[in-house]
């Protein structure tokens, strides 16, 4: 009895740390049959291409996550953060000085929702879901109010290299993203920060006591989801070469699949920038696959859906 109890748990244990990896492969097989053009160089960096964009939020909203936070602004960020940098590349002035300051005004204007949405939660003790709710509908309408509802287009064509441009053949967001997920991994791992993510998150009365300053730990959380989210509305603005006030629609679904099925728990504590990265690869490939079968958007919807309560549901049965 015994016996079988300690190979049931580490069966269990097992697919609690490689379940999203074994998962990712057999995506791979699956649509590698269905599909001749799936498993091709081309292809592969499509799918890289794609996922880049919500993937690099994804790696911001892990931190939040980790806390037991959320932020559901993200995708309104993208929108405002593209507008307000495409409106300064619209400037009569020369672009090799419009550019750096569009990108410092897309990331100025993510450093700030991260400190509104930090002060609100660390200082008022709103709960951040309300806040983040809130802030989303804020940055949403001063998109459409900046815009007056219309995409700012003319933008010069350097700016379009950004978001699809490529080095040695492989896309400059997907290099961006990789060096995101290298500077998380190491800021989470091997740093006094990455430790108290965790501890906060764990339990947020016992890293208080333990003399972790919690309300500035969470603090920052926000402010890094903050300037990931108007990274990834530049990278998506240059891609379309035009501030669409209504880019970033329902990113937040993604993003937030992409860290919950790569094992971070919603309640906070547990997870790794390894898994949302597994994560966001996965839910890009599904997506690829999916159009390459000739699945309707509103299916792709639904499965996406699925996959979300399946994770959920995994992760609760972990807990348990």
């Amino acid at each position: 009895m015994s016996e079988m109890f300690h190979k049931s748990a580490k069966l269990k244990s097992i697919i609690s740390e490689f379940g999203i990896t074994i998962a990712l492969f057999l995506e791979i097989i699956l649509f590698s049959l269905f599909s001749p053009y799936f498993l091709t160089a081309d292809n592969i960096l499509n799918v890289t291409l794609q996922t880049s964009i919500t993937a690099i939020i994804a790696s911001g909203m892990t931190f939040v996550i980790l806390t037991a936070g959320i932020d559901l602004s993200v995708g309104a960020m993208v929108a405002f953060s593209g507008v307000i940098a495409t409106s300064i590349l619209k400037l009569n002035i020369p672009f090799e000085i419009s550019f750096p300051l569009a990108l410092l005004a897309g990331l100025s204007i993510g450093i700030c929702s991260g400190a509104v949405a930090g002060l609100f939660i660390t200082r008022f003790n709103i709960t951040p879901f309300i806040v983040t709710l809130s802030l989303m509908t804020i940055w949403r309408g001063a998109s459409y109010m900046y815009t007056d509802g219309r995409p700012i287009w003319g933008l010069p064509d350097d700016f379009s290299l950004l978001g699809s441009g490529r080095i040695l053949s492989i896309p400059i967001p997907t290099i961006i993203m990789i060096c995101v997920y290298v500077a998380a991994y190491i800021l989470l791992k091997y740093t006094k920060f990455g430790r108290y993510v965790y501890a906060v998150g764990g339990n947020k009365e016992a890293a208080r006591l333990a003399g972790i300053n919690v309300n500035q730990t969470l603090f920052s959380v926000y402010i890094i989801s903050g300037i990931l989210s108007a990274i990834s509305g530049i990278l998506l603005a240059s891609r379309m070469n035009s501030g669409q006030p209504n880019a970033g629609l329902m990113y937040e679904m993604d993003v937030i699949a992409a860290v919950v099925v790569g094992g971070t728990s919603l309640f906070g504590g547990r997870g790794s920038i390894l898994g949302t990265f597994l994560g966001a690869m996965l839910i890009g490939i599904l997506r690829n696959g999916l159009n390459l079968l000739n699945v309707g958007s509103y299916v792709q919807m639904v499965v996406l859906g699925i996959v979300i309560l399946l994770a959920v549901l995994l992760d609760k049965l972990r807990i348990k």
